[in-house]
């Protein structure tokens, strides 16, 4: 499972270059606004929802000639059209969006290092993992340089490294990146979701490598943990926990945690109905 943490407005903000800040013809969009309203679809499972929203946003930041709020749009229809298995809308999305960073001027800034991190996945879901590394590796050199140790993007980058690590069988340099990522959420404020998610991966791997019966006790002992971080009782019971929830239930079940893997499902509906 690759991470699924929601981005933050924040995390595309960063000083444009001169000639796009000072242009007075330019209408900007509302990122914070079109990202909660984004987030308000996805916590309702309104998928639907969420395509008109991407759509119509997308049109007002092309009508008011706002190169930065395109690119914010782009990057986020690259994880809706992942999500939904569109595979040519997700490469156009990515080539959008990246050949935005030069015409912005946030080359080596952390917004296009999230840029090269959505791509990268999108690449990776869609069975190109060799093509996603250079990908993840420019974000690696942004991230490592530009934010703090503890920041969850971080985390969110090593976790889907090591999902393409994975599949190119580079299992052990997969297993690092995954301990990695564990290190660092677990650190951050409901960070558990994701140190979950990177154990569930982790048990995959350990599989891979070892066979079902050969990884028997690596396997018990990450689901062990994963069941106990998603049962972490401060956690909100919102969108995303349900969403979280949804994504694990298939890995208990595979692995025989029938009576977990029925709990998170149940979990998810009773959300999204309240929702």
């Amino acid at each position: 499972m690759d991470d699924i943490k929601r981005l933050k407005p924040e995390d595309y903000e960063e000083p444009a270059c001169l000639l796009c800040m000072d242009d007075e013809n330019v209408t900007r969009i509302d990122t914070r606004r079109f990202i909660e309203k984004l987030d308000a679809y996805y916590a309702k499972n309104d998928y639907d929802g969420a395509c008109r929203h991407l759509g119509y946003w997308l049109t007002e930041a092309i009508t008011g000639g706002d190169l930065r709020g395109q690119f914010t749009v782009y990057n986020e229809m690259m994880g809706y059209y992942r999500k939904t298995g569109q595979r040519e809308k997700a490469f156009e999305a990515v080539d959008n969006a990246l050949d935005l960073i030069p015409k912005i001027g946030i080359e080596g800034g952390v917004s296009a290092g999230t840029a090269y991190v959505n791509a990268a996945t999108v690449c990776k879901t869609f069975g190109e993992s060799e093509k996603a590394m250079p990908w993840f590796e420019k974000a690696q050199l942004i991230y490592e340089k530009e934010l703090p140790d503890g920041d969850g993007r971080l985390g969110g980058l090593y976790n889907n490294m090591a999902l393409a690590l994975a599949d190119l069988h580079r299992y052990e340099q997969a297993i690092g990146y995954y301990e990695k990522a564990i290190g660092i959420m677990m650190k951050v404020k409901n960070g558990e979701l994701e140190a979950a998610v990177s154990y569930l991966n982790m048990a995959n791997a350990r599989e891979a490598m070892l066979g079902l019966e050969g990884a028997e006790s690596y396997i018990n002992e990450y689901l062990d943990k994963a069941e106990q971080l998603l049962d972490t009782p401060s956690l909100p019971r919102d969108g995303y926990y349900a969403f979280v929830c949804e994504k694990c239930a298939p890995t208990f079940q595979y692995y025989g945690y029938f009576l977990f893997a029925s709990k998170l499902k149940e979990t998810a509906r009773s959300i999204y109905e309240r929702a």
